[in-house]
């Protein structure tokens, strides 16, 4: 399962940083703030991401894009429990899989087996095929949002 401390952080800081998400790294013998699973996993209170060098890649992903969809003014009130309903936690899921292709060596195929890893669960039996067969309604919300299509991010960020 690939963690932070595998990739460049400083990158998934500068991506998450175009949509006003900052990443605060913890210290590795540190609790994690907003934890909603416990530590490794990723924390999340107001615009901030907290994660250490051994929090899956998936996790601070998927805590970072609770932050993307949340409209603004519900932003700074997160604290812990991102999730507002089923239907933000299907496109959270499926905006994750997507920011995976940003990051060198990551790709979401490998996202998608480390989120099969780590116990998501899915109609269809594993996120790839969710994401493949099945994720219709998460594109829609986030199309609607205006949060699709996603190309390449902007040239300012080197990931």
């Amino acid at each position: 399962m690939l963690t932070l401390g595998d990739i460049d952080s400083d990158a998934a800081a500068a991506l998450l940083a175009c949509y006003g998400i900052a990443v605060e790294h913890i210290g590795d013998d540190l609790a994690i703030p907003g934890s909603y699973w416990g530590e490794p996993e990723a924390g999340v209170i107001g615009e901030k991401v907290y994660a250490r060098r051994d929090t899956p890649l998936h996790s601070l992903l998927h805590e970072a894009c609770h932050l993307i969809v949340a409209p603004a003014d519900r932003r700074d009130r997160i604290h812990t429990d991102a999730s507002d309903s089923q239907a933000e936690e299907d496109a959270v899921c499926y905006l994750q899989i997507v920011l995976a292709d940003f990051f060198p060596g990551v790709g979401r195929e490998s996202l998608m087996r480390d989120m099969d890893e780590w116990g998501y669960t899915f109609r269809l039996g594993s996120a790839s095929e969710w994401f493949d067969h099945d994720a219709q309604d998460a594109r829609a919300w986030l199309g609607e949002r205006g949060l699709l299509p996603i190309g390449v991010p902007p040239a300012s960020i080197a990931v």
